[in-house]
Formats: structure tokens, sequence, C-alpha cells
């Protein structure tokens, strides 16, 4: 769909809801207000979070449960389900659900959207809150043995930790074992190439078919968020996100902070720092699916030479112009709250004509991407049907990016919820309705093409700047304290979907909360969704189509 295309039926028939026509279809489930400068907060009792949320999700059309942040205060715990629709992300809402300070226990909201299993189960592991009616509460972060919650305030970190090793067994023999089947239990990973990272899944086969398989993550957990929350918002902070999704989204990364952190400080960016920050983030996308592409072809072809080196080749090119821009070539370090750290590179001619050099040569190398794999034999037979995610499925996941577009799903944030450049800018959002894993990369392949188109409209609109007009940064305060109990939640559109950040201010220079909505970390739950029925190669397709990073899942 067009940027500058009309709104479409679909968009025309999103019903928009004012707070007090919210509170009275919630009625007496609402027991007080907590709004947040991204969206209305309201306060429920822990024993009404399924009815709440069925009644928002069904009645008024948030159907996208974004994250689920939890956090201890002095007298209380709480969680808050962050909700969007999927048609109109503008649109949101927040239920805020106390716990019981003594007895922090409060419902799941897994039967009413599937990608709270993930997000409670974190928020048990970290925090301490239990959750009733929950599928499947254990830790997912951390070992079972570990002992105490690290983002709680009684947390002793000095405590010794004892990680025992379970004798191995299949974790769900009694459900999936009876006289007629004759299952394996079988390991795959976390030191295996085709697990990108260190992730282990659990797989249990029936004959030569996956009957379950889930995912064993935490490995890589640095507790970024507990570092974030000891780094002040002006100037300690910025350097993290660089290293969640380590590979190739550094910009993305750090546009996800800079936008909470700016909207929660009231503070406005140069417009000529909002063309620098977009095109640069344009570049990290093609980095990032050149990347994709690269290591899926390795994955389901065994292709290195030719396809992977191709690739690879190509994201090189791109983190040349990085590391122009940036002087770095992964940590990047090049936001700050207000702009940019510095200027283009000089001379800018010649930084303009290698952006356009590489811009030009790129159609024919997509081309070729097509000619070495889409149209090939052999990866159509092992993506096409393979690693099926129906939309609705993917909604209720939380899934977003190319994985929820791959199914049809027309979710992206730079046009939704605009912010940077993008709405100045002529480029598609794209979209395929295969659901599987070809489409998964279809997606990815012609974001390339979107992504150059972006990048070279704001090389022509960088060359024609007035000289006395180049503003990169705004008039920050050397130091940042927001009002107290002051709450956010901000989300760009990164290479791998919705990255979002929620802040909670304690009127200090540090967030007495800072939580990551990693799209990795979602976009890992529809595994199962996509991979049980299927054979192992397809497991393996389905993995590499997620283009996971497990820096990004495990935080």
């Amino acid at each position: 769909m067009s940027l500058e295309a009309p709104d479409t039926p679909e968009t025309d028939a999103v019903t928009e809801h004012d707070p007090e026509e919210l509170a009275a279809l919630l009625g007496d489930l609402v027991v007080g207000r907590d709004d947040h400068l991204n969206a209305p907060g309201f306060v429920i009792r822990p024993d009404t979070v399924q009815e709440t949320l069925s009644i928002l999700k069904e009645q008024a059309g948030y159907d996208h449960l974004s994250v689920v942040s939890a956090q201890e205060y002095e007298n209380r715990y709480e969680s808050i389900y962050h909700l969007k629709k999927f048609d109109d992300p503008t649109q949101e809402v927040s239920v805020v659900v106390p716990a019981d300070k003594d007895s922090p226990v409060s419902e799941s909201a897994e039967p009413v959207f599937r990608t709270a299993d993930w997000h409670e189960r974190e928020a048990y592991d970290l925090i301490g809150i239990e959750y009733d009616d929950h599928p499947d509460l254990r830790r997912i972060l951390l070992p079972e043995t570990w002992q105490g919650h690290p983002l709680s305030m009684d947390y002793d970190k000095d405590q010794p930790q004892i990680a025992s090793l379970p004798s191995h067994v299949n974790p769900i023999q009694e459900h999936h074992m009876d006289d007629e089947s004759d299952t394996m239990f079988l390991n795959i990973g976390p030191h295996h190439p085709a697990t990108h990272g260190v992730l282990h899944l659990k797989t249990v086969l029936d004959g030569e078919q996956v009957v379950d398989v889930e995912s064993d993550i935490g490995y890589l957990h640095r507790c970024e968020e507990q570092m974030a929350q000891n780094g002040t918002y002006r100037h300690q902070i910025m350097p993290y996100p660089d290293r969640w999704d380590y590979i190739s989204a550094g910009l993305l990364n750090e546009w996800a902070y800079a936008r909470a952190a700016e909207d929660l400080a009231d503070i406005e960016v140069p417009e000529y720092a909002q063309v620098i920050r977009t095109m640069g983030a344009e570049m990290c996308r093609i980095a990032a699916h050149m990347l994709a592409l690269a290591t899926f072809a390795l994955d389901v072809n065994g292709d290195f030479t030719a396809t992977f080196m191709y690739a690879i080749n190509d994201r090189e090119r791109v983190q040349n112009l990085l590391e122009d821009l940036t002087g770095q070539r992964l940590m990047f370090n090049y936001f700050r709250l207000g702009g940019v750290v510095w200027d283009l590179p000089e001379p800018r001619e010649e930084f303009f004509s290698k952006t356009r050099d590489f811009l030009d040569q790129l159609p024919g190398s997509v081309e070729e991407y097509h000619n070495l794999i889409t149209s090939n034999e052999i990866f159509q037979m092992r993506t096409i049907d393979t690693g099926i995610l129906p939309p609705e499925v993917a909604k209720d996941y939380g899934a977003t990016g190319p994985v929820a577009r791959g199914s049809g799903v027309d979710y992206d944030l730079r046009r939704d919820d605009p912010y940077g450049y993008y709405d100045e800018l002529d480029w598609d959002v794209i979209t395929e309705d295969g659901c599987d894993n070809y489409s998964r990369l279809l997606v990815r392949m012609q974001e390339v093409e979107e992504s150059a188109k972006i990048i070279g409209q704001c090389i022509d609109l960088l060359e024609d700047w007035p000289e006395e007009e180049r503003n990169i940064q705004a008039n920050v305060p050397r130091t940042l304290k927001p009002d107290d109990d002051t709450e956010i939640y901000r989300a760009v559109e990164a290479a791998k979907g919705e990255l979002g950040i929620y802040m909670r201010a304690d009127g200090t220079d540090k967030p007495a909360r800072f939580k990551i909505r990693s799209p990795c970390f979602s976009n890992l739950q529809t595994l199962p969704e996509m991979a049980n029925g299927e054979y192992i190669p397809d497991v393996i397709a389905a993995l590499g189509s997620l283009d996971i990073v497990l820096g990004e899942v495990d935080r």
C-alpha cells in the first residue's frame, strides 16, 4: 500500500474510542485511572484480567498486545498490558493490574492473547508475579533452580546460585506418548549453526514428524533492562541498544530508545536530523535483510560460496556507508536525544556519490538473488507451503515485521504511527499472502528495494539542504529529570518488527523501570505453530525465516 494512497475501506472501518467511551464499555471492571503519556490507563482488579482484555479485544478492536511490563513498588506489584490495534496502532490503551505486595498473584491473559504466555513468564522470572491459569508458569530466561527474582526490590545479588543439570528426559512424554506411537526427544542447539546463536530447541519427534518443539532461551541474557535502569537518560543508556540486535540494526535500536525518551522529556528533533536518522535507519534495514537472506539460503540450500557470500558482499557495502556516517561498523552509538552526534561526513559530495553508486547497483543484485534463490526449484520445494502461519495466529502471538507481513498482516509503524521523516517520503509497505517461509523471504527482498527508495529520497533532500539550516541536535538540557511517575511506551519499526520501550520516571535522572519489547521475542513464540506436524528440515527453514537474533530475544 502506498504511503500517499487515500485511506482504504479497511482503515475507514477502524472505530476510534476516547477514554470515556472505553471506561463506559468496561464499566465496573475499572477501579481507577493511571493514564500514560501514550495511552489512557485503566486500573482493574487482578481477578478480572481475562474479562477486561476480552472486552477490549472483541468489542473495541484492541487486537494487538504489544508487551506486558511488570514492576514492583513499595506497596504493590504491577502488571501493565499495552494494547494497540493492528489497523491503527495510534489507538492505544494500557490495562494496569496491581497485585498484593505479600502475595503477588494476577489472572493470566494467555487465554485472550497467546503472546502473553512468554511475557508473563518473563514477568514471573524477573519480577516474581504469579499468574493464575497460566498454562506453563515457570522461568524463561534464568535456570529453574535460580534463587530469587533479579528485578524485585528484595533481590540479594550476592547470594550463591546453584544450577543443577536435570536428567535428559522427554519433557512432554506423558502428553505425546501412547501405545501406538514411538516418540524421540531431539536436542537442536544451543551450539548449532542453524539456530543462529545460542538457542536450544527441545524437539519431540513421532517417526519423522515434529509433534512438539519448545524454545529454550536465556543463554545470552544480560539483564539489559537493569543496565538501562542504572544509566542516565541523557548519556549512559544510548550505547546499550546497539547490543540488543547486535548484528546490524544498531541505529534502529537506538531510535526506539530515542523516540521513547524524547517523547517522555518533550524534546523536538530538528527536521534535518530526522532525515539523517531516516536514511541511516534504512541502511541498517538493508544490512539486516541482507544477512537474513544470506543465512536463510545457507540454512535451506547450504549455499555458502554463491548466495551467502554475494549477500554478505552487499551487506558490507552498506556497512561501509554506515562506517562513513557513524565511525563504527556495528556498535554505532550515533543517535543522541534530540538528534544525531555529528553531521554527514566530509566531503559530503563523496558520501552522496558512494551512496548513489550503491543504490544504482542494488536492483541488479536483487535480480541476481531472485535468479539464485527464489526461482531455485530446490529452494521453492523447501519453503513454499512450509512453516504456515495464518494471519490471525500471527496477530494472536503479537508477531510483527516481515513475519507478520509475510502472512498478509498490513502493519508497519513507519506508516501507521509515523515518526522521523517517513510520512514525507514516497514508499510502499510490502505484504505477501502466502503465510509461509517463502513469503517471509519475499517480503524482506522487496523491503530492501523500498529502503533503497527511501535512502535515495533522503540523499536528494540532504544534498539540497541549506547549509545554515543543518541543525543536527535540539537544545537538550545536560540532565533530564522527567516528572515523577510519568510513564510511556513508544515503538519503532525495526528490521525484525515492532521494537518498543516502556519507561517509568521517578523524578531522577535515571528510569525507575525500563522494559524492552523485542520483536524477536514475540516472533519466536510462533515457531511451534509453524513447525508442529512438519519435518526436521522444515523446522530449520521455519526458524531461519523468523530471522531472530538471540541478543534481542534474551536481552
